[in-house]
């Protein structure tokens, strides 16, 4: 009796500690809604799930204590209880799996008027690359790594000479407006993550992978990298900036295209070697 008594405890303090928590998500600043009704809906069901199973077993406790007198009647098969246990077992899956898999495949669809720029993470900071006057990305490979470019991006292709780099960790993106953001690392497996966007993915070396999502909220934001990258992975951190459009353009014409990094780093070995 004093153990079913401590199960029904554990229920609810369970679901008043969920009620009172004041630990929440993070606001949400971008379309992915649909992610947190997702998670909801999960939390919804397995919620259900647990009260269900410990209030069960609390009954049995009860109904089964011992008493004078009293035989156990064995029962080894019930088709009507093993129907209902079936039956809402595979909805309780179902309610689980499909909201997940309808979110999944918008996650993996960008809007066709996505703007693509790049996220380029190495031990341990991150790099970006925005689209030029082309609006266009040009092309890119480890291989053109050096020190002189650092993203790597090919100085053969004339579609790179007016993509903007931006080295300091800092990306700024206009509010309302989709983008796609292909993913690349130079050495080892990264993560992209923004909690307040709800988007995430790996970083592979090797391959480009991507995610996408609309800005809805201006504002200042974590770019954390959410896999174990080695030594500094606590420290690879990076700022989400979600501008105005004006404030964006502001910005953006402040930055350095490809061409001029490569001008300013000419100049400046010039400047050494005359020295």
């Amino acid at each position: 009796m004093a153990v079913a008594l401590v199960m029904v405890l554990v229920v609810a303090v369970s679901l008043l500690f969920h009620v009172v928590s004041p630990w929440r998500s993070t606001p949400i600043a971008s379309n992915w809604g649909f992610i947190d009704g997702t998670l909801g809906l999960t939390f919804a069901v397995t919620t259900a799930g647990f009260v269900a199973v410990v209030l069960f077993m609390a009954y049995c406790l009860y109904r089964s204590q011992h008493t004078e007198g009293r035989r156990a009647e064995y029962e080894p098969e019930n088709q009507k209880l093993e129907a209902w246990l079936g039956g809402l077992t595979t909805l309780g899956v179902i309610a689980l799996l499909a909201p997940g898999l309808v979110v999944w495949d918008q996650f993996i669809h960008a809007p066709k008027e996505a703007t693509e720029i790049e996220a380029f993470g190495v031990q341990w900071n991150w790099s970006f690359r925005l689209p030029g006057a082309d609006g266009k990305l040009g092309s890119s490979d480890v291989r053109y790594i050096d020190g002189d470019n650092p993203l790597g991006v090919s100085p053969a292709d004339p579609k790179s000479m007016d993509d903007i780099i931006v080295v300091n960790g800092e990306l700024h993106l206009p509010v309302d407006k989709p983008v796609k953001v292909l993913l690349r690392s130079a050495d080892v497996l990264h993560d992209f993550y923004i909690p307040q966007i709800r988007a995430k993915m790996d970083l592979v070396p090797g391959m480009v992978s991507y995610l996408w999502f609309t800005p809805t909220k201006v504002g200042e934001y974590d770019i954390l990298c959410a896999a174990y990258c080695g030594i500094g992975h606590p420290q690879m951190r990076g700022k989400l900036f979600i501008d105005t459009q004006a404030d964006y353009e502001k910005w953006l014409s402040s930055q350095q295209t490809f061409l001029e990094m490569r001008k300013a780093q000419r100049q400046s070995r010039h400047e050494a070697r005359s020295q």
